[in-house]
């Protein structure tokens, strides 16, 4: 039993090796391809399970961080026979829209084959297309899919997608206060 076990993980990081090696020669890795995100993203779009601790913890950071933000989740299955291409699909459907500003698609940790939707490689297409900056937030910290590597940044868990993709709103407060003490004393200064 534990034979077949190690034998299915060689042949799926076998797989996740040979799609990863393709899709680096074509392109779809590459740093000048890479947007930058928005500074204080109006309304980003979570591609995520709406089920899952992942989207509660991202609602959670996204509120506390930055209020201001709107956020859309886009239900989508983040496992199983059919989510690529729901997340997929999903992502294509909010590039059709002209008020999203960042899209974060994820969802929390599991074994390698609970992953594997975001190393499919019609993932990762989406991805790559997108007009609209993408965040890959999955799983935790170990955990790298192929979804990381074609992303415009990678995020170690949901909760750091969601802390890197808004500012915070005390540090920004803070900064606000600085400048205009900065510009009072300028001004007082002057006259």
């Amino acid at each position: 039993c534990t034979e077949l076990i190690q034998d299915g993980r060689g042949a799926l990081d076998e797989a996740f090796e040979r799609l990863r090696r393709r899709l680096e020669e074509e392109g779809l890795f590459d740093s000048a391809a890479k947007q930058g995100l928005p500074r204080y993203p109006g309304k980003i779009a979570l591609v995520t399970s709406p089920a899952g601790a992942a989207v509660r913890d991202m609602l959670r950071v996204l509120g506390a961080r930055w209020p201001l933000a709107q956020v859309l989740v886009v239900p989508v299955r983040v496992q199983g026979a059919g989510a690529a291409e729901e997340i997929a699909a999903a992502i294509h459907r909010v590039n059709n829209r002209a008020d999203i500003d960042l899209i974060i698609t994820g969802r929390g940790g599991g074994s390698r084959e609970d992953l594997w939707a975001f190393n499919e490689e019609t993932v990762a297409r989406a991805i790559y297309l997108s007009n609209i900056p993408v965040i890959s937030a999955v799983g935790h910290e170990p955990d790298v899919t192929i979804a990381d590597y074609a992303a415009d940044l990678r995020a170690a868990t949901p909760s750091n997608g969601a802390e890197l993709a808004v500012p915070d709103q005390n540090e920004e407060r803070a900064r606000l206060s600085q400048l205009s003490r900065r510009l009072a004393r300028a001004l007082q200064s002057r006259v």
